[in-house]
């Protein structure tokens, strides 16, 4: 049990998936840095405040509705988004196709018939030669 536990752990995709979560915690401290040091004081600037948390708030039967609650996360993630794809994402496709694009093409490779048609003159020619 101990020995499968460790070949099941030092398979490479295990460790690549560990790998994954601990860069994608670092990654959303950067995020959250984002969100809070710059996007949501943008918010700030037409509304007054950076949030609708206690704006848009109603209580029925003594209950707490919290729909400014709603309407800042959905702000925020859009212009997470928003930032993450113009910042991260658009630029790393940029430069993929760059890549793509300065990349040699490759030879043309001949076609199925054609290597047939090859191989068939080839043992023509080897068959028609002086037998021994």
């Amino acid at each position: 049990m101990i020995r499968g536990f460790r070949d099941f752990i030092a398979r490479g995709n295990v460790v690549d998936l560990a790998v994954g979560v601990v860069v994608g915690a670092a990654f959303t401290t950067i995020v959250t840095a984002l969100v809070d040091g710059l996007i949501s004081p943008l918010i700030a600037v037409p509304f007054g405040q950076p949030d609708f948390d206690d704006v848009l708030v109603f209580t029925l039967h003594g209950s707490k509705f919290q729909i400014g609650l709603l309407i800042t996360a959905v702000v925020k993630f859009v212009l997470t988004a928003g930032a993450i794809y113009s910042c991260i994402v658009y630029p790393l496709n940029r430069l993929a196709q760059r890549r793509a694009q300065s990349a040699p093409a490759a030879p043309a490779q001949p076609s199925q018939v054609e290597l047939l048609t090859e191989i068939r003159d080839l043992l023509r020619a080897r068959s028609d030669g002086p037998r021994l």
